[in-house]
């Protein structure tokens, strides 16, 4: 009992700790809205991803994550758009977040195998915290826990805020350059940096959601012309660096396609210390793509919380029409 208030509470201050850090996928290339607005577009009819991670499964819903997202491109205006849906539950309930997202983006042509995509969010937000699930110093009991010896909750004596919501508006903007093999793009996320205090116990020390730093690039190698019938074969080798204040990420791997079957390897590496081997299995058929990934954690959190799981299902309507790009983006389809 008392190592699982231990790691309740733990998880609790980690909650508080890392509120300024966006959830990132391991599948990035199947959220790709998620890494990058300048990515809305990529297929020319419309393009569904749904998104699910749970994060340290082995401590109950410690982290859980879930997204749908729809982006499409329109050659007669040459611009992207799309939107997403995501929400964020951190621990077990503790903190909710909830984002709509709209995504525009416009794409110029340098010449006829390059192009520039200049892409932009707007999104609002609603974070919340669920008072009746906290746990508190004067909740526990040195021989019971956090009940009485008739098995009843302990009351606090805690009053709980007058606003436990917090409602604002997020605005973000990112860049991509690409070609037939190689891409590169740059992302800026919270540019206004929103106020996301929710307690607003010294808004001196709120300065607002940090602004996120990515930039990631990658390229395509071709084993296999594909057809109506069959996709394409290839390897994409790609990487990713990601900052938010004092924290961040690097990412470094490969995604091979091999027709009807795909699968990857990845490494995250945090800033101060390694954090993970990624594996990723999946198939594809017709308009549908699913992918499995497990995050493998190499640091001193795998003996408590364990890997992360996440399940990504595609829907790209135009998959089977055999539309040449021109570009190296199709991991992200």
């Amino acid at each position: 009992m008392t190592r699982h208030l231990i790691l309740f509470l733990s998880l609790w201050l980690v909650s508080f700790c890392v509120r300024a850090q966006d959830p990132i996928y391991s599948q990035f290339y199947s959220a790709p809205l998620q890494i990058n607005p300048a990515f809305a577009g990529n297929t020319y009819a419309p393009h569904i991803a749904m998104n699910y991670r749970n994060q340290w499964p082995s401590i109950p819903n410690a982290y859980t994550t879930f997204s749908v997202a729809y982006d499409q491109f329109s050659p007669k205006l040459n611009i992207g758009y799309g939107l997403s849906i995501l929400g964020d539950e951190a621990g077990d309930g503790l903190i909710s977040t909830n984002k709509i997202s709209g995504f525009f983006a416009y794409r110029v042509q340098v010449n006829r195998d390059f192009f520039l995509k200049l892409g932009v969010e707007a999104s609002g937000i609603q974070a919340r915290y669920h008072w009746d699930k906290f746990l508190f110093l004067d909740q526990i009991d040195d021989r019971y826990g956090s009940t009485t010896p008739g098995g009843s909750p302990i009351p606090s004596e805690e009053v709980p805020p007058e606003n436990l919501n917090n409602t604002y508006f997020d605005i973000s903007a990112g860049l991509l350059a690409y070609s037939k093999m190689f891409y590169g793009g740059i992302s800026l996320k919270h540019l206004n940096t929103p106020n996301e205090s929710l307690l607003g116990i010294n808004d001196n020390l709120n300065t607002g959601l940090p602004m996120r730093f990515t930039v990631h690039g990658g390229m395509e190698i071709k084993i296999r012309e594909g057809n109506k019938r069959k996709p394409t074969a290839f390897i994409s080798p790609n990487i990713m660096f990601i900052k938010q204040t004092d924290y961040g990420q690097v990412n470094g791997g490969a995604y091979a396609s091999l027709g009807f079957v795909f699968a990857g390897v990845w490494y995250r590496h945090a800033f101060t210390n390694s954090d993970a081997a990624i594996f990723l299995a999946g198939i594809q058929k017709g308009i549908f793509k699913i992918g499995y990934s497990y995050d493998l954690t190499v640091s001193g959190l795998s003996q408590h919380g364990g890997g992360s799981h996440e399940i990504s299902l595609t829907l790209n309507f135009e998959r089977d029409k055999g539309v040449d790009y021109r570009d190296c983006f199709q991991l992200f389809r």
